[in-house]
């Protein structure tokens, strides 16, 4: 694939808000967040300032343990947006994740003849840098995340050099 025009819209990018800037935050250092509802217990994924089963407004951000099992998956052979048309073949999937909630995202680390339904995956991070789309993933053990479970964005965020996002790998 050849390299994209400067200047070429990016389709892998987050847009990130003063409500979603605690997930970012904490991707960014290696962890994943969910939201749980403090009146029903339901925790929930993709981020929502309300309770999705009974519409409560008391959620609060919550780390998830980075666990989660395959439900299905799909290998793409052909996207032609930038800039994942220079990763294919890739593996788009859905996880659930162990405290309950599903999620879309990318399978690294394996091939589509690796996979089952129901292996067991564990997080990890890519880092979309705005010159480099596929940078490595952070390292473990980042920093503590419990501060930025805070509805207004970090001074210090590392979101500002580059976003990460989640993407599953194989558990050991």
């Amino acid at each position: 694939m050849s390299a994209r025009p400067a200047g070429a819209p990016r389709f892998d990018l987050p847009e990130i808000d003063g409500f979603t800037h605690p997930y970012w935050d904490a991707a960014a250092r290696g962890h994943l967040l969910i939201r749980r509802c403090a009146d029903c217990g339901l925790a929930h994924h993709y981020p929502r300032e309300f309770c999705p089963r009974c519409w409560s407004e008391s959620v609060g951000w919550e780390r998830a343990s980075g666990r989660a099992t395959l439900y299905t998956w799909s290998v793409v052979h052909r996207n032609d947006l930038p800039p994942f048309g220079a990763r294919v073949p890739y593996i788009a999937a859905v996880v659930e994740l162990a405290e309950g909630p599903r999620m879309m995202t990318e399978l690294v680390g394996c091939t589509g003849q690796d996979l089952r339904v129901g292996m067991e995956l564990r997080v990890d991070f890519r880092t979309l840098a705005e010159d480099a789309p596929d940078v490595d993933a952070l390292p473990e053990g980042a920093p503590d995340v419990d501060a930025l479970a805070k509805d207004s964005p970090a001074k210090d965020s590392p979101v500002q050099d580059a976003p990460a996002v989640p993407v599953f790998r194989p558990a050991p």
